[in-house]
């Protein structure tokens, strides 16, 4: 990605403009693009797309995705969302997701950090040790 270091210090500042009490603020985002939109900077796409993936970053990191072969009941939901919350000491929603990959369990997504509960991940561990 093409971008000197003003276009990666302008991408990171506007980034912490954009949060509000450690959060993204859509209000914040709005008013950084607009100003974005305003001001012609060196490399616009490549300021567009620092700012976007420092975003789609936060945004990840307050989402919990739940990856199941079965049902998942509210409740199940209810408790990763308490659980993962504690855990990063800040909100964090769950969203169910059927995957058919899986033979039975879960796979947590967090950000970039995996939790895996399934039998697929177990069936490929142990073959990897064999």
């Amino acid at each position: 990605m093409r971008g000197d270091k003003k276009t990666k210090l302008l991408a990171k500042q506007l980034f912490k403009l954009s949060l509000v009490n450690g959060a993204v603020s859509p209000e914040q985002v709005a008013g950084v693009l607009g100003y974005i939109e305003k001001v012609q900077s060196r490399h616009p796409l490549a300021l567009l797309k620092l700012y976007h993936r420092a975003i789609v970053t936060e945004v990840a990191k307050s989402r919990a995705i739940v990856e199941h072969a079965g049902a998942v009941s509210d409740t199940t939901l209810k408790l990763i969302e308490s659980a993962m919350s504690r855990k990063y000491s800040r909100p964090v929603t769950a969203t169910a997701q059927p995957c058919p990959k899986l033979l039975a369990g879960l796979r947590v997504r967090v950000g970039s950090d995996v939790y895996e509960a399934n039998v697929s991940g177990q069936l490929a561990a142990l073959s990897a040790a064999v």
